[in-house]
């Protein structure tokens, strides 16, 4: 299973994410995100250096399977050189 990315945001109580790196980001902060705005946080926010298999979990955690294409990039291989 991939591991999330666990920022450590110390003194900030505000943040809808963990204090810690041994908790897990809050649940409830990704359920009550709309569409756009997951698709957005995925790709230009704190979830833009995610690998795509580490993109497609979470979104399948969240039951969310349908913005797997608009979040991952697609990884174009250059042609092999003989």
């Amino acid at each position: 299973m991939p591991r999330f990315y666990k920022p450590d945001l110390g003194p900030h109580s505000n943040s809808p994410l963990p204090e810690t790196l041994r908790t897990n980001v809050r649940r409830s902060y990704w359920l009550d995100m709309a569409d756009s705005t997951l698709v957005l946080v995925m790709t230009q926010g704190i979830g833009a250096h995610l690998s795509n298999d580490e993109k497609r979990a979470h979104l399948s955690d969240l039951k969310r399977k349908h913005l797997i294409d608009q979040v991952c990039v697609q990884e174009i291989l250059p042609p092999k050189k003989n």
